[in-house]
């Protein structure tokens, strides 16, 4: 994906943020720890890419019933992709 794309899909998961937010549901504490919004388009793609999987498995969380339902795949899935992508960052 482009940083653009990446940035657009970091808009719409902050919206999707708001809304488990605004209905109590969650804190999104790891996401919030990373100082970064989709506002900063001066981050790197890299940086734009992990924000999105750390909210990505922060939202499959609120999400999952158990670690093996769709959703729960699906954190586990983005915790990986999140370590992965720290990984390039630091490099």
């Amino acid at each position: 994906m482009h940083k653009e794309e990446l940035i657009q899909l970091h808009t719409l998961m902050v919206q999707m943020k708001k809304f488990f937010e605004e209905n109590g549901a969650g804190e999104f504490s790891q996401y919030q720890n990373l100082g970064i919004s989709p506002i900063h388009v001066h981050r790197s793609k890299a940086e734009h890419k992990h924000a999105i999987f750390v909210l990505g498995k922060e939202i499959a969380t609120i999400m999952a019933h158990d670690e093996f339902s769709g959703p729960g795949r699906t954190s586990v899935r983005m915790h990986e992709l999140a370590n992965r992508t720290f990984n390039e960052i630091i490099k």
